[in-house]
């Protein structure tokens, strides 16, 4: 696997590749054709920051059809979608803020794609052309502004409600991988790829025949069932099958 990361030490910032645990920083566009030092950077110092910034955040609900089914929804006919704030992104190992304490705010564990070219009616056929990869991510949801409003974005937009990383997966196949999340130990959502409604492939498609995608946008592809409720002290591990596990925790 190629696992391709952003990171800080003091002012610079730099991607760069992890391999067995350890830092090669790269040279070059992580769009183009980078490559990297062959001596090991140190970790000492090394900041660990969300693996891309993006000029779009899409967020699909609905994507799998246990979860419509605990929403009390239908499986919708085409994807169903909307934006979220890229200033709501939060990396691995950071905390996750409450901003109403008396509100339910759940977990969504879930897979999400990283563009990797611009993009514009896309096939499904053609679209894995236009990823760069993959990585791990949690669309956190104040349930009681959701009800209350009828829409997802600033339900689903606070500072920190979308983890994100650590890594960018870049040689995967995305359709059989196993998705778990895991709340202070005990599994809560346990599901696989392979059962969304649309797959990442007819995603892309589907969106970029709405939007341009723009090289770095990220596409939350929706949580399986067994969503719940967090609370200040938890810790949130969400695993997907062949990356870097994401962990976050609570106040």
């Amino acid at each position: 696997m190629a696992a391709i990361g952003r990171f800080q030490k003091g002012d610079e910032v730099f991607y760069g590749k992890v391999v067995d645990g350890d830092l090669y920083k790269m040279k070059g566009d992580v769009f183009g054709s980078p490559s990297f030092l062959k001596k090991k950077t140190p970790w000492k110092g090394i900041k660990t920051l969300v693996p891309m910034v993006p000029s779009k955040l899409i967020a699909v609900g609905l994507n799998y059809a246990d979860h419509a089914a605990e929403s009390g929804k239908s499986v919708p006919e085409s994807p169903l979608f909307w934006l979220k704030a890229p200033s709501s992104l939060l990396p691995d190992g950071g905390k996750i803020e409450i901003p109403f304490p008396d509100h339910r705010v759940d977990f969504e564990a879930e897979l999400a794609i990283v563009i990797g070219r611009r993009v514009r009616n896309v096939t499904p056929a053609a679209a894995a052309r236009y990823i760069l990869g993959y990585t791990v991510a949690q669309d956190i949801s104040d349930r009681d502004i959701q009800r209350s409003e009828g829409q997802n974005a600033r339900a689903k937009s606070f500072d920190t409600f979308t983890p994100l990383g650590p890594y960018i997966e870049t040689k995967i196949d995305p359709h059989g991988l196993k998705i778990q999340m895991f709340q202070n130990g005990q599994l809560r959502q346990n599901s696989n790829t392979s059962q969304m409604v649309f797959n990442c492939f007819e995603l892309v498609s589907f969106i970029s025949t709405n939007m341009t995608l723009l090289p770095g946008d990220i596409i939350l592809t929706g949580t399986p069932p067994g969503v719940g409720p967090i609370e200040s002290g938890d810790k949130l591990e969400v695993r997907i099958q062949n990356l870097t596990p994401l962990v976050n925790t609570v106040k």
